[in-house]
């Protein structure tokens, strides 16, 4: 029996997700549990696995289309089963047959006379896929051999062209001079253009096998990513204050989990952590920080949803801890580690990145000293912590050292001043020096 296999929904916010990439073609053999596809969201990435097995009948979406949630994309089946039930509204036109391939009209382009080959001359048949795919690649397809219907050049025959690849492409033709050497620097070591200008004489010999250059397609997550940077530092008037305080307090307590965490049943509580957790009960008393900013609205939160940015393999990923303020250090410890394990897997819940009220991001484990962090709009502003450095101080008339750690506020200065902005980050720094006390508050 003939089974469906829908575009999941990944969060009540989602309404679509774009297919990044199609792990089975039609026509494969399916076992439960393969990874039929992967799909995106605007802030995360996941793999489709299929619940039964079969034969994929049929595939109604192609690579980079962005299909309403819910929606057919594949068919599982019998081989020879009727899928045309399947269906959905907006499917991607399918493998066309060799009879649509001989109906589909042509497209012709005039062939350039050729020094280094004998390829076909006159007109050529191709179809409009192999003639995008040969221009954006700088190919001649006279030299590409025709495996489609009535001799046409189909897609596979320009991939095949760019593999093997003529000795010169068709924009050096027209200099060309017969029996002069040439060091060809185009895709495949083909001669280009610029080769032909500089001339016959090769001055250093290129490794047959080097790769100058790789164009990798950018993910959604990554365009998502450009898109939100570019809106936070073209909207928002951005100010940054950095801070930085006595860390001897946070280590020695990190010391101590260290030692005794196991036996007593604590999860590997990181400075970080700790940060997270005296940030989220100072900004209660500092609302305008705890808060979304619009054109004609300033909301103040009573609770803070701490957004904690995640470095992952697609790219960066700001998690939620949803009423932070009012965890321990060890839900806090706990919940961070969970989010930033699923953002970094892929499996994280759409739901979870987004609500935040104030974000944390941290490169002090990187040895940053001090940055500028990038606001998250419509946050008023974001923390980011830096790396630990010796300084000096003096105590009762002595010169002594400390472990420092610097702290870059980021402020929307159209919703917050600086010096309301100093003041909480004055008193974060005085409360983290204080890390046990704050403790029992």
């Amino acid at each position: 029996m003939a089974t469906a296999i829908i575009m999941p929904r990944q969060g009540n916010t989602v309404e679509s997700c774009i297919v990044s990439k199609w792990h089975k073609q039609k026509g494969d053999a399916i076992a439960v549990g393969d990874i039929l596809f992967t799909y995106e969201t605007d802030k995360a990435t996941f793999d489709e696995e299929a619940s039964v097995a079969g034969t994929l009948l049929e595939i109604f979406f192609e690579e980079d289309e962005d299909v309403p949630v819910l929606t057919n994309m594949c068919v599982i089946g019998e081989e020879g089963e009727d899928v045309s039930g399947f269906t959905p509204d907006g499917a991607s036109e399918s493998e066309k047959s060799a009879e649509e391939e001989k109906a589909e009209e042509p497209v012709t382009v005039e062939t350039v006379a050729v020094k280094t080959a004998t390829p076909t001359d006159g007109i050529t048949k191709i179809s409009p896929r192999a003639k995008k795919l040969a221009e954006k690649a700088g190919l001649d397809i006279a030299y590409a051999t025709a495996t489609g219907p009535n001799g046409r050049i189909i897609e596979r025959d320009i991939i095949e062209l760019e593999k093997s690849g003529p000795a010169i492409t068709k924009a050096a033709e027209a200099s060309y001079v017969s029996g002069t050497a040439y060091m060809g620097s185009g895709i495949g070591e083909r001669i280009t253009a610029s080769d032909i200008e500089k001339g016959g004489t090769v001055a250093v010999a290129v490794d047959a096998n080097f790769v100058e250059f790789e164009d990798e397609k950018l993910p959604n997550i990554r365009k998502v990513i450009a898109r939100a940077m570019h809106n936070s530092l073209s909207s928002m008037a951005q100010l940054t204050i950095n801070m930085s305080f006595d860390a001897s307090a946070i280590m020695k307590f990190r010391k101590g989990v260290k030692a005794k965490g196991e036996e007593l049943g604590l999860p590997n509580i990181t400075l970080g952590d700790m940060v997270v957790y005296i940030t989220a009960k100072t900004l209660l008393k500092h609302k305008d920080l705890n808060a979304h900013f619009t054109d004609n609205t300033i909301r103040r939160f009573n609770t803070v949803h701490m957004g904690v940015a995640v470095d992952t393999d697609r790219g960066l990923m700001v998690p939620t801890l949803f009423n932070s303020d009012r965890m321990t250090l060890a839900q806090i410890s706990a919940n961070t580690k969970d989010i930033a394990g699923q953002s970094k897997s892929g499996t994280i819940n759409p739901d979870l990145l987004q609500g935040g009220t104030f974000t944390i991001t941290n490169l002090g484990t990187m040895g940053v000293e001090s940055f500028t962090p990038v606001n998250n709009p419509p946050q008023t502003a974001i923390l980011g912590v830096c790396g630990i450095t010796t300084r000096v101080k003096e105590v009762n008339g002595n010169i002594t050292t400390y472990p420092s750690m610097g702290l870059s506020l980021t402020i929307n200065h159209m919703a917050v001043d600086g010096a309301p902005a100093a003041r909480f980050l004055k008193e974060l720094c005085n409360n983290l020096e204080m890390f046990e006390v704050m403790l029992l508050a």
